[in-house]
């Protein structure tokens, strides 16, 4: 038999699961498709399928740990946590559309989590086997029904508004109940919900889940909002954008978490009877000075290592970068595909991507790293637009404008002008309202040129570099 073999051979503890289905059509393919997803690490590893006397079965890796549904009864995933979690779930379904294969029934029950941490994504492919029942829609498990149009697959809660109307179900599907998922892991809510299935699909089709709570970073609220999109052509193009979207702004709950977790690291408790006698800690503490102090006398002058050089980009076309505040991803300008546009690169895992169609240039990254402002050209006029980096949605705020930066609140922007004035050029130093509203100047300087304004932390003064540079110094205006 073919599933005694599997398991000697194997000679270790697998998963056994038996389904007592039949498969016809083109659903005969299915082990072969998904036979070539069982390396993907978040993916459940297949080592045997096949059918035995009219049975399915499908033998595959033994998993230590629990399904994400499980893990959900306790309530929300902080939300570093919750963005991993959703970033290798977008990563297994990245590999899985990559063969032509849409999951259809992504639900935290088919999720899950192991005891260090991995995503495994389950029953892969099983929505494209047929049952000999039509199908039923309820509130746990529904069997998936071929792909004829009319026939509703899914769970309820996590279907996509095309599969509650009984369309054809492409990978945005997937990413609908992506989103649907990080939704419930970050609130502890379910997005969807009412007290029968039928009304569950009604507020899929109809209704917005309730806003995240305030703490969380609004980026990841702009992402989820983006990912349920009730049409499928407004949501995220594929899932590799969302994996992309979401490594964006990690460093962003990050930011927000370590207060939190600082304040708690400083407050801990310290016996009384434990306390050490402040003359024994004054001796100390004078005994170690007077010791660094001999050494700093004593010691010879070490050579400074080298400056280490790091080449992020090699395509010979990059320019004017930008680094966000968490230091992860880099905004710069490239024209390597025949188009001026803006890219960013995720330095951690080089992945790059265009997110402005161009021709633009000079990329700035808002304080909180969720924006950038850009200049675009379109013929003799340059305009300044800001756009979030979650959902590319480019606004345009000022035109004739040179060079711009955040202020360091992000609630207002210092913009360039230049002026041609007969035989001489002057600047114009101007402020507004990160919405574009409200410009106004703030200073004018007659037959000299600025560029790369920058605000001080305080923001109480902007500095400017004249053109040209040579034996010129930096410009201050407050």
């Amino acid at each position: 038999m073919a599933l005694t073999k599997s398991l000697r051979r194997l000679a270790r503890e697998v998963w056994v699961k038996f389904t007592a289905i039949k498969i016809c059509g083109s659903d005969a393919k299915l082990p072969l498709r998904c036979s070539r997803l069982r390396y993907h690490p978040n993916i459940l590893a297949v080592y045997d399928l096949g059918t035995h006397d009219g049975t399915f079965y499908v033998v595959s890796e033994l998993l230590e740990g629990e399904t994400l549904r499980k893990r959900l009864v306790e309530g929300p995933i902080p939300a570093r946590k919750a963005i991993d979690c959703a970033v290798q779930i977008a990563r297994g379904l990245a590999a899985a559309h990559g063969k032509g294969i849409v999951h259809r029934d992504i639900k935290p029950e088919n999720l899950f989590v192991t005891t260090d941490g991995q995503i495994k994504i389950l029953d892969f492919g099983l929505a494209k086997i047929t049952t000999a029942k039509p199908a039923e829609v309820t509130g746990a498990a529904t069997e998936a029904m071929g792909t004829e149009p009319g026939m509703v697959m899914g769970t309820a809660g996590y279907m996509s508004p095309e599969q509650v109307r009984g369309q054809v179900a492409d990978s945005r599907s997937d990413i609908f109940s992506l989103g649907v998922i990080l939704y419930e892991m970050l609130s502890g809510k379910r997005a969807f919900h009412g007290e029968s299935s039928v009304e569950t699909m009604n507020a899929i089709l109809k209704e917005d889940p309730p806003e995240l709570p305030a703490k969380l970073p609004p980026a990841l609220d702009r992402i989820i909002r983006r990912a349920i999109e009730k049409k499928p052509e407004e949501r995220f193009e594929s899932v590799r954008d969302v994996a992309f979207a979401l490594e964006t702004i990690s460093g962003i709950s990050e930011q927000q978490q370590a207060p939190r977790d600082a304040g708690r690291a400083g407050a801990s408790y310290v016996p009384k009877g434990m306390r050490l006698p402040l003359w024994f800690l004054t001796g100390v503490a004078v005994g170690v000075l007077l010791a660094a102090g001999v050494h700093l006398f004593l010691r010879h002058p070490e050579v400074p290592e080298p400056p280490t050089i790091r080449y992020l980009t090699y395509s010979g076309h990059d320019s004017s970068p930008d680094i966000s505040p968490d230091g992860r991803t880099l905004a710069f300008t490239s024209d390597r595909d025949g188009r001026q546009r803006i890219w960013l690169k995720q330095l951690a895992s080089a992945s790059e991507a265009p997110v402005t169609e161009g021709p633009d240039d000079l990329a700035r990254f808002s304080p909180d790293g969720a924006m950038i402002l850009f200049l675009r050209h379109d013929g003799a006029v340059t305009s300044l637009f800001r756009s979030s980096l979650v959902a590319p949605e480019p606004r345009k705020l000022l035109e004739d404008v040179s060079y711009a930066d955040w202020s360091p609140d992000g609630r207002q922007i210092v913009f360039l002008r230049q002026l041609n004035e007969g035989s001489r050029v002057s600047s114009v130093v101007g402020i507004v309202e990160a919405d574009g509203e409200n410009p106004r100047q703030i200073a004018r300087t007659t037959g000299e040129t600025f560029t790369c304004p920058r605000w001080s932390p305080d923001g109480g003064t902007i500095a400017a570099t004249p053109i040209p540079l040579a034996g010129a110094r930096c410009n201050t205006f407050s």
